[in-house]
């Protein structure tokens, strides 16, 4: 079962990062990051609510969720379009 869901996360994972490279190798900008933070948002945002309880996994949420508005202040205030357009692509709202 736990490799099964390891397979899982690297495929959605991979998949998010794909999307957003700026070259092939790019995993580290802060397109990719951001676009890799989302997937993961939304897949914790799901499993919450099925488990409200879960509280080790809503601070996870809420630290991906801090790290993500981070980068994206970085972005912001580096690159006005590349912003903009990284907002766009993840169906964010702009800060």
């Amino acid at each position: 079962m736990a490799t099964k869901n390891k397979e899982v996360k690297k495929t959605r994972t991979s998949k998010a990062i794909a999307k957003r490279q700026i070259h092939d190798t790019d995993t580290g900008s802060p397109e990719a990051q951001v676009a890799l933070l989302t997937e993961e948002v939304t897949h914790l945002t799901k499993h919450l609510k099925n488990n409200p309880k879960d509280f080790s996994s809503r601070r996870g949420l809420l630290r991906k969720v801090g790290k993500r508005k981070a980068l994206l202040r970085y972005l912001a205030t580096e690159d006005s379009t590349r912003y903009k357009k990284t907002v766009q692509a993840n169906k964010l709202r702009m800060v």
